[in-house]
């Protein structure tokens, strides 16, 4: 085998593998990615807005999904008020410093979260302690709280109203899920919140 032919194995593996875990997903998390999606619009009907957080890989979804519901996804419609409290980096240096990182999303909520807002927190493991802390907090103020995990939801489990856990074991496939359960999230929220008018 060359070394051509052995790059495309593993390429078609890892695609073979993304396509899995996707085909496991669509079998296994519909009904709590359309609640998800439930909460979510109801809050922005209300007023409310949605906070995203996560770390590394889990920060970039976290940003993908607020910037697919601030700016659009398929429907031309006014933006929703979707906010990550990943990309600040006065806010997460400053709080790092001051009260360590397991406190950088708890005291954003605490900042910007209100009652009647939605939390989306994301972490392969389920077990991220700034994300843990996030939700905890979020609980005590009053917000909606959405994980987004690995199959085995970890310690966010007992702080999530609603948890989509990702089939699968490989962090690569569970943000993969992630991402995708995220843009059926948005699809179905623009959807419900504007689909209407684009029929007209």
């Amino acid at each position: 085998m060359t070394k051509r032919d052995e790059r495309e194995a593993m390429a078609r593996a890892t695609l073979e593998g993304s396509s899995a875990a996707l085909a496991r997903a669509a079998e296994t998390l519909p009904e709590a990615v359309a609640a998800a999606a439930g909460k979510i619009e109801e809050a922005l009907r209300a007023g409310g807005k949605v906070l995203l957080c996560g770390n590394g890989g889990s920060a970039a979804d976290a940003q993908h999904i607020a910037a697919e519901l601030a700016g659009r996804l398929k429907l031309e419609r006014r933006g929703l008020a979707a906010l990550a409290l990943t990309v600040n980096a006065s806010v997460l240096t400053a709080l790092s410093n001051d009260y360590g990182y397991a406190a950088v999303f708890a005291r954003q909520v605490e900042a910007v979260g209100r009652r009647g807002d939605v939390l989306v927190a994301i972490s392969t493991s389920g077990a991220s302690e700034n994300v843990v802390a996030a939700l905890a907090r979020a609980r005590e103020l009053g917000l909606a709280t959405i994980g987004f995990s690995g199959e085995a939801g970890g310690a966010m489990a007992e702080h999530c109203d609603l948890l989509i856990r990702a089939p699968g074991g490989d962090t690569q496939r569970t943000q993969e899920v992630h991402i995708a359960a995220g843009h059926a999230i948005c699809e179905i929220v623009e959807a419900e919140l504007f689909g209407s008018e684009a029929a007209e």
